[in-house]
């Protein structure tokens, strides 16, 4: 049973007349619970409850919709989750705060179908991954409305660089069709630096400064930054081009397709390449259901429910027994398994130093915001 964090769940006691016994059914005694905190539209309906039918697990699920909603509960301390799903790079940087446990991986035998290129990819962030095993993996490019590229464009026109977003006078004139962008300086400072030819990584204050200049430049032309809405937003065309995540695009459109609205939806991995992330399962160190936090991030990483969240999501995951069993549709999908040709042109980000981070984050709001 999935319950939400903000209800209480109230104990019904029956009191025995002519005995004076105040009684409690048995089973609310031995009630074992997990507090899941992850990213919005982020698991396929109905795994959840499976789980729960499964295991007499009772899941609390929280959503989030950016890094630092889920830093900042696990820095402060007491968080009161038991499991977490945060990003690499800044699994990277709360690995160095000592905010998770180590995996007891014999807790975990479904670890045993972890895909080892993924593994091994997390290990930069998380060495001989200590701490957290892949949930999901993904790129940050650009969704758009197909019919409306057509309009503007012509029949001919592509949406397959950075230039569309990065150059003001080909942005603008997508303008009145509607524009979002994530609001994340981790996804989109990146992208500029990628596009002007500096290193996606780079701390460099200039670099910083410039990546930051270019995106004050086409934000008179962007409708919003969030991290979440473009999804419906896309779905119903409301909006026809956003920077966003691969997934979260490849869900826009089958939510398109299944409400026959005729809205067509791409995406888009830019020609100049792109970021690559991967969203991870770890365990607070301050978790109180230790134990049914481990039977949850087993149960995700089974073969077949990894499959059934990759198939709803439209995102790859880190189970490579899992492969056989994904919708060929989706495995078969290029912008979401990418070949390795499209692969080479990937890039990863790392975590940086708390001051580089305070003057992106002021870099970002200033680019966003115009203060």
């Amino acid at each position: 049973m999935i319950q939400n964090r903000y209800t209480w769940i109230s104990v019904v006691a029956a009191f025995a007349l002519g005995l004076g016994v105040l009684s409690t059914p048995r089973a609310d005694a031995a009630a074992r619970v997990v507090n899941f905190y992850n990213w919005s539209n982020y698991i396929a309906p109905g795994v959840l409850e499976a789980f729960t039918k499964e295991t007499g697990i009772e899941v609390v699920y929280d959503t989030f919709d950016a890094n630092e909603t889920l830093e900042t509960r696990l820095l402060a301390g007491k968080s009161g989750y038991d499991v977490v799903v945060p990003t690499a790079y800044f699994l990277q940087r709360q690995i160095g705060a000592n905010t998770f446990r180590k995996l007891d991986k014999s807790k975990l035998p479904n670890l045993a179908s972890a895909w080892p290129e993924v593994a091994k990819k997390l290990a930069v962030y998380d060495p001989d991954n200590r701490y957290a095993a892949n949930y999901m993996w993904g790129t940050t490019g650009i969704g758009y409305n197909v019919k409306a590229v057509q309009r503007i464009l012509g029949p001919d026109g592509k949406i397959d660089s950075w230039n569309i977003i990065f150059d003001p006078n080909k942005l603008a004139k997508f303008k009145d069709c509607g524009i979002q962008m994530l609001d994340s300086a981790d996804d989109i400072l990146p992208a500029a630096l990628n596009f002007l030819g500096l290193d996606p990584n780079s701390t460099k204050k200039n670099d910083l400064e410039q990546a930051a200049a270019l995106v004050s430049k086409i934000k008179p032309y962007v409708r919003k930054f969030h991290s979440s809405e473009y999804l419906n937003g896309l779905a119903t065309g409301e909006i026809c081009l956003v920077v966003g995540w691969s997934g979260d695009i490849k869900q826009a459109r089958s939510r398109a397709a299944e409400s026959h609205n005729g809205v067509e939806i791409g995406y888009a991995i830019p020609k100049e390449g792109a970021q690559m992330f991967f969203d991870n399962l770890a365990i607070p160190m301050d978790a109180k259901n230790v134990a049914e936090a481990y039977e949850l991030i087993n149960y995700l990483y089974r073969p077949d429910v990894a499959a059934k969240n990759s198939d709803f999501l439209s995102y790859a995951n880190g189970n490579l027994a899992s492969q056989k069993l994904i919708d060929p549709k989706i495995f078969n999908d290029k912008t979401i398994y990418p070949d390795k040709a499209v692969m080479k042109r990937l890039f990863v980000i790392t975590s940086r130093d708390p001051a580089t981070q305070r003057s992106i984050n002021r870099l970002w709001t200033r680019a966003k915001t115009g203060w």
